[in-house]
Protein backbone atom coordinates (compact mmCIF):
# COMPACT_ATOMS: atom_id res chain seq x y z
CA UNK A 1 0.00 0.00 0.00
CA UNK A 2 1.61 3.45 -0.93
CA UNK A 3 2.23 6.30 1.62
CA UNK A 4 -0.30 8.82 2.42
CA UNK A 5 -0.90 11.56 -0.13
CA UNK A 6 -2.68 14.69 0.02
CA UNK A 7 -3.86 13.51 -3.42
CA UNK A 8 -7.82 12.98 -3.27
CA UNK A 9 -10.03 11.32 -5.64
CA UNK A 10 -13.61 11.13 -6.41
CA UNK A 11 -15.83 8.99 -8.94
CA UNK A 12 -18.34 11.28 -10.40
CA UNK A 13 -21.78 10.04 -10.83
CA UNK A 14 -22.97 13.27 -13.11
CA UNK A 15 -20.61 11.89 -15.85
CA UNK A 16 -20.66 9.01 -17.84
CA UNK A 17 -18.74 7.22 -21.27
CA UNK A 18 -20.04 6.69 -24.53
CA UNK A 19 -17.92 4.99 -26.66
CA UNK A 20 -17.06 5.73 -30.45
CA UNK A 21 -15.64 2.81 -32.74
CA UNK A 22 -15.32 1.99 -36.72
CA UNK A 23 -12.44 3.20 -39.02
CA UNK A 24 -14.27 6.54 -39.70
CA UNK A 25 -14.55 7.29 -35.88
CA UNK A 26 -11.63 9.86 -35.73
CA UNK A 27 -13.35 11.47 -39.26
CA UNK A 28 -16.95 11.58 -37.65
CA UNK A 29 -15.90 13.57 -34.91
CA UNK A 30 -13.69 15.67 -36.11
CA UNK A 31 -16.28 17.01 -38.55
CA UNK A 32 -18.40 18.12 -35.85
CA UNK A 33 -16.85 19.29 -32.41
CA UNK A 34 -15.20 22.61 -31.67
CA UNK A 35 -11.57 20.24 -30.82
CA UNK A 36 -9.09 18.94 -33.24
CA UNK A 37 -10.11 15.15 -32.76
CA UNK A 38 -6.86 14.02 -34.87
CA UNK A 39 -4.61 15.26 -31.93
CA UNK A 40 -5.81 12.75 -29.45
CA UNK A 41 -3.67 9.99 -28.61
CA UNK A 42 -2.75 7.41 -25.65
CA UNK A 43 -0.68 10.73 -24.55
CA UNK A 44 -3.06 13.27 -25.34
CA UNK A 45 -6.80 14.04 -24.41
CA UNK A 46 -9.05 17.03 -25.35
CA UNK A 47 -11.71 18.75 -24.31
CA UNK A 48 -14.46 19.33 -26.89
CA UNK A 49 -18.20 20.56 -27.59
CA UNK A 50 -21.05 19.90 -30.12
CA UNK A 51 -22.90 22.93 -30.72
CA UNK A 52 -26.30 23.44 -32.96
CA UNK A 53 -25.65 24.96 -36.20
CA UNK A 54 -26.34 28.52 -34.90
CA UNK A 55 -23.26 27.54 -32.89
CA UNK A 56 -25.17 27.69 -29.64
CA UNK A 57 -23.80 25.37 -26.62
CA UNK A 58 -25.39 21.39 -26.33
CA UNK A 59 -23.00 19.48 -24.89
CA UNK A 60 -19.66 19.72 -23.69
CA UNK A 61 -16.67 16.60 -23.44
CA UNK A 62 -13.74 14.82 -22.78
CA UNK A 63 -12.50 12.34 -25.54
CA UNK A 64 -9.43 10.11 -25.35
CA UNK A 65 -8.74 6.87 -26.59
CA UNK A 66 -9.91 3.44 -25.17
CA UNK A 67 -7.01 1.58 -24.01
CA UNK A 68 -8.69 -1.93 -24.18
CA UNK A 69 -8.45 -1.34 -27.89
CA UNK A 70 -4.78 -0.60 -27.76
CA UNK A 71 -3.82 -4.00 -25.06
CA UNK A 72 -6.37 -6.54 -27.01
CA UNK A 73 -7.82 -7.25 -29.78
CA UNK A 74 -10.40 -5.55 -29.58
CA UNK A 75 -11.42 -2.83 -31.96
CA UNK A 76 -9.75 0.43 -31.52
CA UNK A 77 -12.04 3.37 -29.66
CA UNK A 78 -12.31 6.79 -28.62
CA UNK A 79 -13.99 7.26 -25.21
CA UNK A 80 -16.06 10.58 -24.53
CA UNK A 81 -16.52 11.75 -20.87
CA UNK A 82 -19.82 13.53 -20.71
CA UNK A 83 -22.81 14.30 -18.70
CA UNK A 84 -24.83 11.38 -17.69
CA UNK A 85 -28.07 12.62 -17.47
CA UNK A 86 -27.40 14.14 -20.80
CA UNK A 87 -25.52 10.88 -22.69
CA UNK A 88 -28.48 9.65 -24.30
CA UNK A 89 -29.32 13.20 -26.22
CA UNK A 90 -25.63 13.17 -27.18
CA UNK A 91 -25.67 9.98 -28.25
CA UNK A 92 -29.10 10.42 -30.32
CA UNK A 93 -27.67 13.78 -31.73
CA UNK A 94 -24.56 12.23 -32.92
CA UNK A 95 -26.49 9.16 -34.55
CA UNK A 96 -28.52 11.79 -36.66
CA UNK A 97 -24.65 12.59 -38.75
CA UNK A 98 -23.49 9.34 -38.88
CA UNK A 99 -24.89 8.63 -42.05
CA UNK A 100 -22.93 6.20 -44.21
CA UNK A 101 -20.07 6.28 -41.87
CA UNK A 102 -18.42 3.83 -40.60
CA UNK A 103 -18.96 3.86 -36.80
CA UNK A 104 -20.73 2.91 -33.78
CA UNK A 105 -21.66 4.81 -30.79
CA UNK A 106 -22.58 2.53 -27.82
CA UNK A 107 -23.28 3.80 -24.08
CA UNK A 108 -20.57 2.30 -22.29
CA UNK A 109 -22.36 3.56 -18.64
CA UNK A 110 -21.90 0.31 -17.01
CA UNK A 111 -18.40 -0.69 -18.28
CA UNK A 112 -16.71 2.47 -16.94
CA UNK A 113 -16.38 5.30 -14.72
CA UNK A 114 -15.08 8.83 -14.56
CA UNK A 115 -12.69 10.08 -11.61
CA UNK A 116 -11.41 13.13 -10.96
CA UNK A 117 -8.06 12.91 -9.33
CA UNK A 118 -6.63 16.35 -7.50
CA UNK A 119 -4.82 17.82 -5.04
CA UNK A 120 -1.32 17.77 -4.15
CA UNK A 121 0.96 14.80 -5.04
CA UNK A 122 -1.68 13.94 -7.83
CA UNK A 123 0.12 14.46 -10.96
CA UNK A 124 3.30 13.24 -9.38
CA UNK A 125 1.49 9.98 -8.28
CA UNK A 126 0.46 9.52 -11.66
CA UNK A 127 3.37 10.41 -13.83
CA UNK A 128 1.83 12.72 -16.16
CA UNK A 129 3.63 16.08 -15.55
CA UNK A 130 1.91 19.19 -15.90
CA UNK A 131 0.86 19.80 -19.82
CA UNK A 132 -2.67 20.46 -19.71
CA UNK A 133 -3.63 16.71 -21.85
CA UNK A 134 -0.99 14.62 -21.61
CA UNK A 135 -2.62 11.43 -20.92
CA UNK A 136 -1.20 7.71 -19.91
CA UNK A 137 -3.02 4.58 -19.20
CA UNK A 138 -3.47 3.69 -15.71
CA UNK A 139 -5.19 0.90 -13.48
CA UNK A 140 -6.70 -0.42 -16.64
CA UNK A 141 -8.02 2.90 -18.04
CA UNK A 142 -6.92 6.10 -19.34
CA UNK A 143 -5.69 9.16 -17.01
CA UNK A 144 -4.74 12.66 -18.01
CA UNK A 145 -4.22 16.39 -16.97
CA UNK A 146 -7.04 18.26 -17.00
CA UNK A 147 -7.07 20.22 -20.75
CA UNK A 148 -8.24 23.16 -19.16
CA UNK A 149 -6.49 23.80 -16.19
CA UNK A 150 -3.56 21.57 -14.84
CA UNK A 151 -4.73 23.20 -11.29
CA UNK A 152 -7.85 21.31 -11.49
CA UNK A 153 -5.50 18.01 -11.30
CA UNK A 154 -6.31 15.08 -13.52
CA UNK A 155 -9.40 13.01 -14.61
CA UNK A 156 -9.35 8.64 -15.64
CA UNK A 157 -11.69 6.67 -17.34
CA UNK A 158 -11.31 3.18 -15.41
CA UNK A 159 -13.13 0.16 -15.50
CA UNK A 160 -15.65 -0.04 -13.56
CA UNK A 161 -15.83 -3.76 -11.69
CA UNK A 162 -12.25 -1.94 -9.67
CA UNK A 163 -12.64 2.04 -10.29
CA UNK A 164 -12.50 2.57 -6.32
CA UNK A 165 -10.24 -0.19 -5.25
CA UNK A 166 -7.50 1.01 -7.73
CA UNK A 167 -7.79 4.70 -7.08
CA UNK A 168 -7.43 3.42 -3.24
CA UNK A 169 -4.58 1.38 -4.06
CA UNK A 170 -2.79 4.28 -5.78
CA UNK A 171 -2.82 6.14 -2.68
CA UNK A 172 -5.90 9.01 -3.65
CA UNK A 173 -7.57 9.80 -0.35
CA UNK A 174 -11.56 9.85 -0.89
CA UNK A 175 -13.45 13.03 -2.15
CA UNK A 176 -16.27 14.45 -2.01
CA UNK A 177 -18.05 16.92 -4.87
CA UNK A 178 -17.71 19.00 -2.62
CA UNK A 179 -14.07 19.29 -2.05
CA UNK A 180 -13.93 18.83 -6.03
CA UNK A 181 -16.86 21.50 -6.79
CA UNK A 182 -14.75 24.55 -4.66
CA UNK A 183 -11.70 23.93 -6.65
CA UNK A 184 -13.53 24.10 -10.13
CA UNK A 185 -15.96 26.87 -9.02
CA UNK A 186 -12.69 29.05 -7.41
CA UNK A 187 -10.83 28.40 -10.69
CA UNK A 188 -14.30 29.67 -12.89
CA UNK A 189 -14.44 26.14 -14.77
CA UNK A 190 -17.96 25.20 -15.98
CA UNK A 191 -19.24 21.83 -15.74
CA UNK A 192 -21.35 21.33 -18.78
CA UNK A 193 -24.69 22.41 -18.19
CA UNK A 194 -24.47 23.38 -14.79
CA UNK A 195 -23.20 26.72 -16.21
CA UNK A 196 -23.84 26.79 -19.60
CA UNK A 197 -27.40 27.00 -20.85
CA UNK A 198 -28.41 24.67 -23.51
CA UNK A 199 -29.33 25.85 -26.88
CA UNK A 200 -28.15 29.19 -25.49
CA UNK A 201 -24.87 29.59 -24.40
CA UNK A 202 -22.10 30.70 -27.08
CA UNK A 203 -18.62 29.33 -26.13
CA UNK A 204 -16.30 32.01 -26.03
CA UNK A 205 -18.47 33.60 -23.11
CA UNK A 206 -17.79 30.49 -21.15
CA UNK A 207 -13.96 30.30 -21.06
CA UNK A 208 -13.62 27.54 -23.84
CA UNK A 209 -10.74 29.63 -26.16
CA UNK A 210 -8.39 30.30 -23.06
CA UNK A 211 -9.50 26.59 -21.68
CA UNK A 212 -8.29 24.91 -24.80
CA UNK A 213 -11.70 23.48 -25.60
CA UNK A 214 -11.81 25.05 -29.37
CA UNK A 215 -8.85 24.68 -31.87
CA UNK A 216 -8.84 26.99 -34.72
CA UNK A 217 -6.80 25.17 -37.24
CA UNK A 218 -8.78 22.27 -37.79
CA UNK A 219 -11.28 23.38 -39.81
CA UNK A 220 -15.30 23.14 -40.12
CA UNK A 221 -17.16 21.82 -37.82
CA UNK A 222 -21.22 21.98 -36.48
CA UNK A 223 -20.93 25.77 -35.06
CA UNK A 224 -17.90 26.52 -36.56
CA UNK A 225 -19.06 29.82 -38.20
CA UNK A 226 -20.54 31.71 -35.52
CA UNK A 227 -17.35 30.68 -32.59
CA UNK A 228 -15.37 32.06 -35.17
CA UNK A 229 -17.10 35.04 -35.77
CA UNK A 230 -17.62 35.50 -32.10
CA UNK A 231 -13.58 35.52 -31.65
CA UNK A 232 -13.00 37.96 -34.84
CA UNK A 233 -15.41 40.42 -34.62
CA UNK A 234 -14.79 40.87 -30.76
CA UNK A 235 -18.61 40.01 -30.27
CA UNK A 236 -18.16 38.54 -26.35
CA UNK A 237 -20.51 40.98 -24.19
CA UNK A 238 -20.08 38.83 -21.37
CA UNK A 239 -18.14 36.22 -19.27
CA UNK A 240 -18.41 32.96 -17.36
CA UNK A 241 -16.37 34.16 -13.40
CA UNK A 242 -15.94 33.14 -10.36
CA UNK A 243 -17.65 34.05 -7.47
CA UNK A 244 -17.60 34.55 -3.51
CA UNK A 245 -20.59 34.37 -1.66
CA UNK A 246 -21.45 36.49 1.71
CA UNK A 247 -24.83 35.34 2.65
CA UNK A 248 -27.30 32.95 1.51
CA UNK A 249 -26.83 30.76 -1.32
CA UNK A 250 -28.70 32.42 -4.65
CA UNK A 251 -30.57 30.03 -6.71
CA UNK A 252 -28.90 29.09 -10.11
CA UNK A 253 -30.66 32.04 -12.43
CA UNK A 254 -30.70 34.46 -9.10
CA UNK A 255 -29.66 38.11 -10.97
CA UNK A 256 -27.19 39.79 -9.99
CA UNK A 257 -27.59 43.02 -9.46
CA UNK A 258 -24.92 46.16 -8.91
CA UNK A 259 -26.44 49.63 -7.74
CA UNK A 260 -30.25 48.24 -8.63
CA UNK A 261 -28.80 47.71 -11.98
CA UNK A 262 -28.52 43.60 -13.35
CA UNK A 263 -24.96 42.90 -14.76
CA UNK A 264 -25.22 39.38 -14.04
CA UNK A 265 -26.97 35.60 -13.52
CA UNK A 266 -25.78 33.49 -10.84
CA UNK A 267 -24.94 29.42 -12.22
CA UNK A 268 -23.75 26.70 -10.15
CA UNK A 269 -22.49 27.23 -6.59
CA UNK A 270 -21.24 25.35 -3.57
CA UNK A 271 -20.81 26.73 0.04
CA UNK A 272 -19.48 30.52 -0.24
CA UNK A 273 -18.26 29.57 -4.04
CA UNK A 274 -19.76 29.99 -7.50
CA UNK A 275 -20.03 30.39 -10.82
CA UNK A 276 -21.99 33.77 -12.45
CA UNK A 277 -22.50 34.75 -15.95
CA UNK A 278 -21.41 38.42 -15.96
CA UNK A 279 -21.84 41.22 -18.52
CA UNK A 280 -18.09 42.07 -19.55
CA UNK A 281 -18.55 46.14 -19.27
CA UNK A 282 -19.74 45.60 -15.74
CA UNK A 283 -16.18 43.46 -15.69
CA UNK A 284 -14.60 46.09 -16.86
CA UNK A 285 -15.53 48.63 -15.02
CA UNK A 286 -14.49 46.91 -11.61
CA UNK A 287 -11.80 43.98 -10.55
CA UNK A 288 -13.31 42.80 -8.08
CA UNK A 289 -16.43 43.40 -9.29
CA UNK A 290 -18.99 43.91 -6.25
CA UNK A 291 -22.74 42.69 -6.67
CA UNK A 292 -25.70 41.57 -4.83
CA UNK A 293 -28.54 38.89 -4.91
CA UNK A 294 -31.08 39.66 -2.56
CA UNK A 295 -28.86 39.93 0.91
CA UNK A 296 -26.25 38.21 -0.06
CA UNK A 297 -23.33 39.68 -1.23
CA UNK A 298 -21.63 38.27 -4.45
CA UNK A 299 -17.87 39.41 -5.49
CA UNK A 300 -16.45 37.98 -8.62
CA UNK A 301 -12.73 38.74 -9.81
CA UNK A 302 -11.37 37.74 -13.06
CA UNK A 303 -9.45 34.08 -13.08
CA UNK A 304 -5.90 34.71 -14.11
CA UNK A 305 -6.11 32.50 -16.89
CA UNK A 306 -9.10 34.78 -18.61
CA UNK A 307 -8.21 36.87 -21.52
CA UNK A 308 -10.80 38.82 -21.87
Amino acid sequence: MPEPTEAKALILSHRSVLRVSGPDRVAFLQGLVSNDIESVSPARAVWSAFLTPQGKFLHEFFVTPDPSGAQSDHEEALLIDCETERRADLQRRLKLYKLRSQVELEDAHDRYRVAVLFGADTLELLKLGDTAGASAAFAGGQAFVDPRLPELGARAILPSENAEASLRDAGFQPASLTDYDHLRSSLGVPDGSRDLEVDKSILLENGFDELHGVDWDKGCYMGQELTARTKYRALIKKRLMPVEISGPVPDPGTPLLRAGKEVGIMRSSVETRGLATIRLDAIKASDPLEMEAGTAKITARKPQWMQA
